[in-house]
């Protein structure tokens, strides 16, 4: 599955159904290939099998939640990973989907907690740390916002969205010189990035009408 080989992949699968048919094991790998193969409808049929076999296994839960948070089912995806930590699942991907289930629902402030702990169980990984900057500027924690952002370009010195929205940080706190520096340098980046070039434009006109 890892090579690509996902014809294979099938089969050996496959076969560990056929040989194991009461083993959940066998039909959550298969799901999460149709899942990797965006074949969700599938997919959704062999997790629940799973669930079916094990109702405590947390990784059949958690790809279910993958498979309605594909569908944009937020709601649905919320509970599947919720039932997932609460069968103990600890890894930083189950906590960082429920904050996105949040987050998509405009639930910024319950998100918040989940990107938290995503980001003690995923240091250093800048999808974590972005999500989790985005969040906490729209509840207003704007220093700690900036703090995430500029983490992310730490990690990644070519991310332009991280550029912008540290951009907007600045421009919260009247630090209009490094709002405007970090506009052009997310242009510099990505030159067909809207936000930023809008940004650069309404720093420049405040600038001129000083």
């Amino acid at each position: 599955m890892k090579q690509q080989n996902f014809e294979e992949a099938a089969k050996v699968f496959n076969e560990s159904i056929e040989e194991n048919p009461n083993d959940s094991l066998g039909y959550i790998n298969f799901g999460n290939l149709l899942l990797h193969m965006n074949d969700l409808e599938r997919a959704e049929r062999f997790y629940k099998k799973g669930i079916e076999l094990d109702p405590k296994a947390a990784t059949a839960h958690y790809g279910l939640g993958n498979v309605f948070f594909e569908q944009a089912q937020f709601n649905k995806a919320q509970k599947s990973f919720q039932q997932a930590i609460d069968l103990g699942l600890e890894e930083g991907d189950v906590f960082f989907m429920l904050g996105l289930t949040f987050q998509n629902q405009d639930h910024q402030k319950l998100a918040l907690p989940y990107f938290q702990r995503a980001e003690e169980l995923s240091l250093g990984d800048e999808v974590v740390l972005f999500q989790y900057g985005l969040s906490l500027a729209q509840t207003n924690q704007i220093d700690l916002a900036q703090e995430k952002f500029s983490r992310v370009l730490e990690i990644n010195s070519n991310h332009s969205d991280a550029y912008y929205n540290i951009g907007v940080t600045y421009l919260y706190q009247e630090d209009i010189t490094r709002a405007l520096e970090s506009f052009s340098k997310a242009l510099d980046i990505q030159p067909d990035h809207l936000l930023a070039a809008n940004g650069k434009e309404k720093v420049e006109e405040m600038l001129n009408q000083q």
